[in-house]
């Protein structure tokens, strides 16, 4: 038996020796992976008390509030990404949405019927 390991490792069979130990390997896992599915479709469904409950105060819904933007700072420097924030931190006095100005198209053009 050492020698045919030896004659496989001499020769130019240790590739393709390589290659069968790789496919192997690689059907063991899909096997496993494809058992584990089944395990973890063949568990029960959670019964009724373990199943989510709603909020005593009913359902939560989205808020929507205009927020003040921040100021820059003026004259420190470049700012790094852990100094800026996401969003404002006060509530905006005004609550209603920005509309674009009639008969403007926005950042695509004057608005105007066209041309050059």
């Amino acid at each position: 038996m050492n020698t045919a390991w030896m004659e496989i490792a001499a020769g130019g069979d240790a590739p393709g020796f390589g290659f069968v130990v790789t496919g192997l390997a690689v059907v063991a896992l899909l096997l496993g992976a494809f058992i584990l599915g089944v395990r973890l479709k063949r568990r029960r469904p959670p019964r009724p008390e373990e199943q989510p409950r709603m909020p005593e105060g009913g359902p939560v819904r989205e808020t929507r509030e205009h927020r003040e933007p921040d100021e820059v700072p003026q004259g420190r420097g470049r700012l790094t990404p852990h100094e800026l924030k996401t969003q404002g931190d006060r509530t905006s006095a005004s609550q209603e949405r920005p509309r674009w100005n009639e008969g403007s198209s926005g950042s695509f053009g004057s608005g105007g019927p066209g041309g050059g």
